[in-house]
């Protein structure tokens, strides 16, 4: 019996798919060490030993802290946004309150309950005077693929007439991490609660600029 089988009948994973575990194994331990101490007092020793891995292992795979860092920041970003959604042309074809409804209900879908992320936001704003690189790495990671899609979005879609849609790209979405960031990593849902779809639709509202009228006030 090759020494690769366990006598089941489970396939084997290739060698490819196993250097994927075993990177996110690591990630997974440093997640953990970096929660626990921080990122300055985080060591690759400690980091090593949360990830059940040795020290040549966990080299072999990162370089140094802060690319074990960044690389965690990249796969938690990226995770959550991994293709170039908005710029398919199909969506300028749909009445822009909908793509827009689509748009920020799965990202605060996708947000709800991530605590993970949420400690890691915390982190990188929290190190973020010390190490702006690894803000920066956030940023160009998370942020600026997004901010570029719905800038896309805003200028090419017919129902719109923007006129920056880089600045109105930033106001939607600054709106959505605004909510996030009040809601779920302030802890602020009790004292400032909104309702996610009265949230939502506002926000549509300001955007698109239909809003609901009185026709009786309106000859006033």
């Amino acid at each position: 019996m090759s020494d690769f089988t366990d006598g089941s009948d489970q396939p084997q994973k290739s060698p490819q798919h196993k250097e994927v575990d075993k990177s996110g194994t690591i990630l997974a331990g440093a997640m953990q060490e970096f929660i626990k101490s921080g990122y300055t007092a985080a060591s690759m020793d400690r980091i090593a030993v949360a990830a059940g891995v040795s020290k040549p292992t966990l080299y072999s795979y990162f370089r140094d802290k802060a690319g074990l860092f960044a690389a965690l920041i990249q796969k938690m970003t990226l995770g959550s946004h991994n293709s170039r959604l908005f710029e398919n042309e199909q969506l300028l074809q749909l009445p822009l309150r909908d793509v827009l409804k689509q748009i920020a209900t799965a990202s605060l879908e996708k947000m709800s309950g991530k605590q993970p992320l949420f400690t890691l936001i915390r982190l990188i704003i929290g190190e973020s005077g010390r190490f702006p690189a690894l803000a920066q790495t956030f940023v160009r990671n998370g942020e600026k693929p997004m901010l570029e899609e719905l800038s896309y979005l805003f200028a090419n879609h017919p129902d719109l007439k923007a006129g920056d849609p880089e600045v109105l790209a930033r106001c939607f979405h600054g709106s959505i991490v605004h909510y996030i960031i009040l809601q779920e990593i302030l802890h602020g849902r009790d004292i400032v609660p909104l309702e996610r779809d009265r949230f939502i639709n506002g926000l549509i509202d300001l955007i698109v600029g239909e809003r609901s009228f009185d026709p009786d006030q309106e000859l006033q």
